[in-house]
């Protein structure tokens, strides 16, 4: 995916809240980075046009959000829901996880994003098993004639 146009103060933004993680998004962190979600990178810290994200998986369209105490107050629950729908209309889904479930059911966590990165990374719902020859039902599929003639493109 081509970077976007990011500003310096955006830019800045997102380097400090790297360096400033909470224990919940460095946990989370260190087990996405060091699993790599069955061979899915994510990114942390991404500025998405006026947004900074805590983790973003571009291949998956998957924004994942880790709340704080913070977002426990409604004027704060209002902002996440405008937030989320303009991810929505971006095209990303966004799990949101509180600081709480990281830090006592990682593992539940992680099951959830791997759960939507299977499905999201092709952007398509899993495939089903292509029948076999003649459709399974027992018929086999009717021969199709090949061109033996040599010089293609003339009449015979």
């Amino acid at each position: 995916m081509p970077h976007a146009v990011v500003s310096d103060r955006q830019r800045n933004r997102a380097k400090q809240l790297r360096q400033t993680m909470t224990p919940a998004e460095t946990l989370l962190w260190r087990h996405l980075k060091a699993n790599r979600m069955d061979g899915i990178g994510f990114r942390r810290q991404t500025p998405i046009k006026n947004y900074i994200v805590d983790f973003v998986c571009f291949s998956a369209n998957l924004i994942i959000e880790i709340d704080g105490e913070s977002h426990n107050f409604a004027e704060r629950q209002k902002a996440d829901e405008r937030r989320d729908a303009f991810f929505v209309a971006e095209g990303f889904r966004v799990l949101r996880f509180t600081n709480e479930e990281v830090m006592s059911n990682l593992e539940g966590v992680v099951a959830a994003i791997r759960e939507a990165t299977s499905v999201g990374a092709s952007g398509l719902p899993p495939s089903l098993t292509l029948p076999h020859k003649g459709g399974g039902n027992g018929e086999t599929a009717p021969e199709i004639p090949v061109n033996t003639n040599k010089n293609r493109g003339t009449q015979p």
